[in-house]
């Protein structure tokens, strides 16, 4: 089970991601963690990748392709994993098949969460993330007992940047241009299903089940 999560910053496909990996028993695979993971353990990629990452550059395609391959080469990803922030772009798409092809493998499923942008701004903007933990609280769907506090460590709670509207739109704005159009990549080949993340995040992941089966 090969799963590609799909959907904007802030349309909850981390979340999902996460209790996807969980049940199937499988692992979710995020390019940030690969990057952390390889660089800790200083591999000879991982060195590669901090090099970039040093100088402010972004890490190329075909590195992180080689990291993501790398990753899939081990024992835990024998039945699976869900691919989580990669690929970002039809030509990183079209990279990831041919490497699969050349391993006779192929993605078997895309989750679409499918979040309006209003929704995602108006979401956003309710998170607050504790500066001590990093636990994240919404003012809305999941307050602190205490305004303003942290309830598991006291620490003061605030709006990351990347939180604030203007951050947020133009992450949207990366998204539609770059993102968006893997939709219809992923579309031919008929493996695209979205569910409609505006719901409760358990709604959300019923409809995932449904879709990838129990």
């Amino acid at each position: 089970m090969r799963i590609i999560m799909l959907g904007a910053p802030g349309a909850g496909k981390g979340t999902q991601a996460k209790r996807i990996a969980e049940k199937y028993d499988i692992p979710h695979i995020s390019t940030g963690d690969i990057f952390r993971e390889n660089i800790k353990n200083g591999t000879e990629l991982g060195n590669k990748a901090k090099a970039y990452m040093e100088a402010g550059d972004l890490v190329p395609d075909e590195l992180v392709l080689e990291l993501i391959m790398d990753r899939f080469e081990k024992e835990d990803c024998a039945n699976g994993y869900v691919l989580d922030g990669f690929p970002r772009t039809i030509p990183q798409a079209e990279a990831l098949d041919e490497a699969l092809e050349a391993k006779g493998q192929a993605i078997d499923n895309v989750i679409d969460v499918d979040v309006p942008d209003e929704h995602i701004i108006t979401r956003m903007a309710g998170r607050r993330t504790c500066a001590h933990c990093g636990a994240i609280f919404h003012l809305e769907h999941m307050p602190p007992k205490i305004e303003g506090k942290c309830d598991q460590c006291g620490g003061h709670l605030m709006m990351r940047e990347d939180d604030q509207p203007e951050t947020v739109l133009a992450r949207l704005k990366t998204y539609h241009e770059q993102t968006q159009p893997l939709k219809d990549y992923y579309g031919a080949k008929d493996l695209v299903h979205s569910v409609d993340g505006t719901q409760d995040r358990e709604v959300v992941f019923e409809n995932v089940v449904k879709i990838l089966g129990e």
